[in-house]
């Protein structure tokens, strides 16, 4: 995969397919910075994990977080979306709170009462969060659904995680880079434009008609009615 995204930044975007006016240890880089905004803007890759927590701590790093065998391409968790916790022979939910909320009615107790989990919150943000948890009474298994970013692509026999679709916009991203770092800011600008457009082409494809409004990015359906914004009727 590394290579067809390096060819397709210099045959199409680029226009250097001599290697004459980028190296190829730029292009890399900027190709797996491309990479990494691609997933940290769409949300595109979610794994759903673990964390093992316990009675003696209430704060959790995102890289304590486990990811299952298997999982290929996955270098580190970006945000975390829901959390649940197995009981009996199923599972129930641990709810999402504010920071400001938690510190304030969870951390502030002064006599805290241990018990299951009820209440976590994410303190920091990006690859360097962390999850705080309400005092718990013994160890519990979390399962977690996470949204990650990938590991760079070093060569062809790297896995890529990013989804078809996603991958498309990866080269113009790539080529904004470039030909910011060449002082062309006209062709730049263009590029990222482009990157928007991809990007939004993804979107669209990759969401499901089905609860499409489960996945990041999708336009809130009644954002018309929040903002007070009369909706016109075709009539018959």
């Amino acid at each position: 995969m590394l290579t067809a995204y390096l060819q397709t930044v210099r045959r199409i975007m680029l226009n250097d397919q001599r290697f004459e006016r980028v190296n190829n240890f730029d292009l890399v880089d900027w190709v797996n910075i491309a990479r990494g905004q691609v997933a940290a803007e769409s949300e595109c890759i979610r794994v759903y994990s673990t964390l093992a927590v316990d009675d003696t701590a209430q704060q959790y790093p995102f890289s304590a977080v486990v990811f299952p065998a298997g999982t290929a391409g996955v270098a580190v968790v970006q945000a975390v979306r829901d959390i649940t916790w197995k009981i009996a022979g199923g599972r129930k939910k641990v709810y999402s709170r504010e920071w400001e909320w938690f510190n304030r009615y969870v951390l502030s107790t002064p006599v805290p009462v241990a018990g299951s989990p009820k209440h976590w919150a994410q303190y920091g943000q990006g690859t360097q969060g962390t999850l705080f948890l309400n005092l718990l009474d013994t160890s519990y298994s979390l399962f977690l659904d996470t949204v990650c970013l990938p590991s760079p692509l070093k060569s062809d026999a790297d896995p890529e995680a990013l989804p078809g679709l996603w991958t498309d916009a990866v080269p113009y991203f790539a080529a904004y880079m470039g030909f910011l770092q060449q002082g062309d800011n006209e062709r730049s600008d263009s590029m990222m434009k482009l990157y928007g457009v991809f990007m939004q082409r993804a979107r669209d494809g990759a969401t499901p008609s089905e609860l499409p409004h489960q996945f990041a990015g999708v336009p809130d359906p009644t954002v018309g009615n929040k903002l007070g914004i009369q909706q016109r009727r075709t009539a018959a």
